[in-house]
């Protein structure tokens, strides 16, 4: 029996979502005999966790499902067993960048990864608190229904199966690794009343994630396909294709990777810093691993916290730190591309070492393309006013820290690349401990 993980990383109240997500793993059990680990990692205070634990208790037994709903203590409880296996150097740094005091998208799923080591999971299915699912005459529409049934067989054997095939008979020997989707609904990134305000300055600050040597032809067409998913179109019937999944297509909030991608390579474990999450689904098609496009959208929504001031503010800082973190990442990504299969060794699995010299490379670039950065981030939100401009006094104190913090985040991630291995074996030889049902 094919065991998967279907993950639900949360930090916010989502009773709704916990009993959607269970439905989801209900369907994947019925319809494809999987068994299936419904695993909610919950970073909420305490009444949203005491809410959220009481909605998983009630959710109706399913055959095939068992629910794991864990708060941070379990969590770090288990990290610690399985970092103490390892008996790697520093187990408080690495326990600090697993499951750090501050957001970090890429940790939350890291530890998805390695639990999913520790239950014996074939695949790490992951969905988010802040969207929900389409539906189609009454019914919701799952991903999964796509995920599923391919992940980790030869491309060749899923040609037949899918609506679709632009792959490279070259590559149909290569297992398929990642099977996505993207959103409908608001933009993935909280900025539209940026564009609201002064389009002008929406194109700018958004043009600052492209590469500093794109034309402005490339920067503009970036920014009118940035962050916008897979529009307002609501889903009408399936359509798949079997390809080197184009990583502006698909969402983190809709995704499946099978473990010889994420067993071998974590995530990026910065904090505070939106599009931490995304290293792999670049990876994957950088190293011309074969992924299923397909085209069950989550629809994505906001919550009310991001509206407030603080909430604002916090966002805003991850935005500007995940422009910054692209000086690194497009010469990283620059390099996978440059490298392509021979990412790969003769078992079609990617080569940490290759990753690890790459990231320590560019810790090494001048940071000047980060002061630029700055600098047109300042000028756009003061042109903005209000809140904006109140955003932009509070970095400009920041910019020696947010700078050193973008070179840090890559070495942080270099050495839990290295790190890797060890703690995957290591999780799968530690238990779980209570939480299950």
């Amino acid at each position: 029996m094919n065991r998967i993980c279907l993950c639900l990383p949360t930090n916010r109240a989502c009773p709704a979502t916990i009993t959607a997500v269970h439905r989801e793993a209900a369907y994947a059990a019925d319809r494809f005999g999987a068994d299936v680990q419904l695993l909610i990692l919950d970073s909420s205070d305490a009444r949203t966790r005491a809410e959220h634990a009481r909605v998983a208790a009630a959710l109706p037994r399913a055959a095939g499902v068992t629910v794991h709903h864990l708060d941070e203590r379990s969590q770090r409880a288990f990290l610690r067993r399985a970092i103490a296996r390892t008996g790697l150097p520093g187990p408080d740094r690495l326990l600090g960048l697993l499951l750090p005091p501050g957001v970090s998208y890429g940790s939350c799923t890291d530890r998805a990864f390695l639990l999913a080591a520790a239950l014996g999971c074939h695949s790490v299915h992951r969905r988010d608190s802040d969207s929900t699912y389409q539906l189609l005459d009454g019914e919701p529409v799952h991903p999964v229904h796509h995920e599923l049934p391919w992940l980790g067989r030869p491309a060749a054997e899923a040609s037949a199966a899918v609506t679709r095939t632009d792959l490279d008979p070259a590559h149909a020997h290569r297992p398929v690794s990642m099977a996505g989707a993207s959103f409908i609904g608001e933009l993935s990134v909280d900025i539209g009343e940026i564009r609201h305000l002064d389009e002008g300055v929406y194109h700018d600050v958004v043009g600052l994630w492209a590469p500093a040597d794109a034309s402005p032809e490339q920067r503009c067409a970036l920014v009118e396909e940035s962050f916008t998913g897979a529009g307002t179109a609501p889903f009408t019937g399936d359509h798949s294709t079997l390809t080197l999944v184009d990583p502006m297509r698909v969402d983190m909030c809709n995704i499946a990777f099978h473990r010889d991608v994420y067993e071998r390579i974590p995530l990026p474990p910065a904090t505070d810093t939106i599009g931490s999450d995304y290293f792999l689904i670049h990876l994957v098609h950088d190293a011309t691993l074969p992924g299923i496009l397909h085209n069950r959208h989550i629809e994505n929504f906001y919550t009310p916290e991001r509206r407030t001031d603080a909430g604002f503010s916090a966002y805003q800082t991850r935005f500007v730190k995940f422009l910054l973190s692209m000086l690194h990442f497009h010469h990283v990504y620059d390099r996978m591309t440059a490298e392509g299969p021979r990412l790969l060794d003769d078992r079609q699995h990617v080569r940490a070492d290759r990753i690890v010299a790459f990231l320590r490379d560019s810790t090494w670039l001048d940071p000047a393309e980060n002061v630029w950065r700055l600098d047109r981030l300042d000028t756009g939100y003061r042109k903005l006013g209000g809140r904006y401009e109140e955003f932009a006094e509070h970095l400009a104190g920041r910019r020696e820290r947010l700078l050193a913090e973008a070179r840090r985040d890559i070495e942080d991630f270099a050495l839990l690349v290295e790190a890797w291995p060890a703690l995957v074996d290591a999780a799968r030889r530690t238990g779980l401990g209570p939480g299950g049902r």
